[in-house]
């Protein structure tokens, strides 16, 4: 792992073990009251994030991603980078599902310099021609970093809420193990 991701990991790691503090949490709350101008940017950004899902528009997706990106997302068997932060997306889509979006609902978020950490829950389904699909929620968790082009997401990890009833992931069977990720001895991913 070079340098500058270790850094980035440790930081992240600092930054949220350290530092949640309490927001408003309710039903679809778009923005928590007394959030900082930062910290209602980052929320619109995530707000944002789900929208670009929902309307399937990769290219404005993928720009909400730092170049240097190492995250684990719930669908995947291995953290991914940028190259594969769409998989989940197209694995879908080209099963002809449809994303729909649910509540979203925040847990908690702090911003310090040019780093910020944010954790949610948002709630979906990935619904077929008829209309109808499972719901699912997750937990996210997302460090955005401030660069000259604005806040991208430089790591995040997800998971399925256990405090849900028992949900199973959607049908991720023809997600890719990144190569970059595995072992020569097999699927397993590699400790960095």
């Amino acid at each position: 792992m070079s340098d500058f991701l270790r850094s980035v990991c440790v930081s992240v790691s600092l930054l949220g073990l350290f530092s949640f503090g309490p927001v408003a949490v309710g039903a679809d709350v778009g923005i928590p009251s007394g959030a900082s101008a930062d910290e209602q940017a980052i929320w619109n950004l995530e707000h944002t994030y789900w929208s670009h899902v929902q309307d399937n528009n990769l290219a404005a997706y993928l720009n909400l991603w730092h170049e240097s990106f190492l995250g684990w997302p719930s669908s995947s068997p291995a953290p991914v980078g940028k190259d594969h932060i769409t998989d989940w997306i197209t694995s879908q889509t080209g099963r002809g599902l449809t994303f729909r979006k649910g509540e979203f609902r925040p847990a908690g978020i702090r911003v310090t310099g040019d780093l910020a950490s944010v954790c949610y829950w948002i709630s979906y389904q990935w619904v077929g021609k008829d209309g109808r699909g499972p719901a699912y929620t997750l937990r996210i968790t997302h460090a955005w970093k401030r660069t000259v082009a604005g806040w991208r997401i430089i790591s995040g990890m997800s998971m399925l809420d256990p405090e849900r009833p028992k949900l199973n992931a959607p049908d991720q069977s023809s997600y890719p193990i990144p190569s970059s990720e595995t072992s020569r001895a097999g699927h397993e991913p590699r400790l960095h």
